[in-house]
């Protein structure tokens, strides 16, 4: 498993992928920061991070659209397959890679939010709250890229699915308020990524949401894992 993990993380600076990513995360991220921190003169992050959260969605596919499409494509899922690794912790191994480049590159991206400390006195609750949140929001958008990745062979397709993916799952929790059906509100807040992660931008570490996200990366884990169990076994 080790192995796999080594490969895939040192796949990700062997191609522009993984730079792409970083630079662009941190780009983004100083550029929102400026904006709704430092120009308005406020220390109230919370903006910031409900920013954040649509910019991994639009980032994080970078990481994950490669996973397993790029096995696909250059036949090298057989391989995989076939090898002394078991489908879980082969699966467990891409996730850890894709996880340890945005997790690193999200504590670069903190060095922002953490220079308020510099010339104010922000909540450091707050700010480790809302730190634990985009990391637990990342691992999921992570899991349900591979999990699309694995569908298809195509790395363009599995970016712009793993994209319309997330913008469903939030979009569920802004449109959710406007259902008068409490029954029907009730399922669709299960799927709703938003919803649980405003908790933690409003100072609330809300450990029914930290299960959510942990439960929504076993899901698409699993899931993914069933994918290739079948292909196993297909082949």
């Amino acid at each position: 498993m080790f192995a796999i993990y080594k490969r895939e993380l040192r796949s990700y600076f062997s191609s522009a992928i993984g730079y792409a990513f970083v630079a662009i995360l941190i780009a983004m991220s100083a550029a929102v920061f400026s904006v709704t921190t430092l120009l308005s003169y406020t220390n109230d992050i919370s903006t910031y991070f409900t920013v954040m959260l649509f910019i991994l969605m639009v980032t994080l596919p970078m990481l994950t659209m490669k996973l397993f499409a790029e096995e696909r494509k250059l036949k090298t899922e057989q391989l995989l397959l076939t090898s002394p690794v078991s489908i879980g912790g082969m699966v467990f191994a891409k996730f850890l890679a894709a996880f340890t480049v945005f997790f690193v590159t999200n504590l670069l991206c903190s060095v922002s939010y953490l220079s308020l400390f510099a010339y104010s006195e922000p909540e450091g609750g707050i700010i480790l709250g809302n730190i634990i949140a985009i990391t637990l929001v990342g691992a999921a958008f992570i899991a349900i890229g591979m999990f699309v990745s694995s569908l298809t062979e195509n790395q363009l397709a599995a970016a712009i699915g793993t994209f319309f993916f997330l913008l469903v799952m939030l979009a569920i929790g802004m449109l959710n308020s406007f259902i008068p059906w409490y029954p029907v509100r009730f399922v669709l807040d299960w799927f709703s990524l938003l919803s649980r992660y405003t908790n933690f931008t409003n100072g609330f570490f809300d450990f029914s949401a930290l299960f959510y996200y942990i439960s929504v990366c076993f899901v698409f884990l699993f899931v993914t894992c069933r994918v290739y169990e079948r292909r196993r076994y297909g082949a």
